[in-house]
């Protein structure tokens, strides 16, 4: 079986450093034509948008995919609900740990699997402000090391 080309639309940044990612899906999209092409434009902003479950079916909620400019008539409204396509046992378990397990579900990004387009979606838990500050700190010694590090080889 050959490995599918895949090449990243948009990625969420802000929701990996909102909130821990406990497990990833991956979830097909509904769309219209014009929202592919705006897609394939790459104007799409993944920023302040989440996911929802009503009546056993799963929407992603503030994802702006801007109006393509050719499109005149056909655009429809950039912030409108889109239906996420999973199975219905895949979104009875994710509703089942949201309503349990007091999670949140996050678009991380949005990329094409072949001609088609696909969401990774995230089962998160928020960070407090301190996680942050830790994931910071973290990182900023990580970078010190990483510098002490290249500074000494070449000297």
């Amino acid at each position: 079986m050959a490995k599918e080309n895949t090449k990243t639309i948009a990625e969420n940044r802000k929701a990996r450093h909102d909130y821990f990612v406990i497990e990833s899906f991956e979830a097909g999209i509904e769309l219209f034509g014009t929202e592919v092409k705006s897609i394939r434009q790459g104007s799409v902003n993944l920023k302040d948008c989440w996911c929802d479950i009503k009546n056993g079916e799963l929407f992603v909620i503030g994802m702006h995919i801007s109006p393509y400019e050719k499109g005149n008539i056909f655009n429809r409204d950039p912030l409108r609900m889109r239906k996420l396509l999973m199975h219905k046992r895949e979104i009875a378990r994710l509703y089942g740990q949201v309503k349990q397990m007091q999670y949140t579900l996050i678009p991380l990004s949005l990329y094409f699997k072949g001609s088609r387009v696909k969401v990774q979606l995230g089962l998160c838990k928020g960070k407090k402000l301190y996680d942050k500050r830790e994931d910071m700190a973290r990182r900023d010694a990580k970078r010190d090391i990483d510098r002490a590090m290249k500074d000494r080889s070449r000297g």
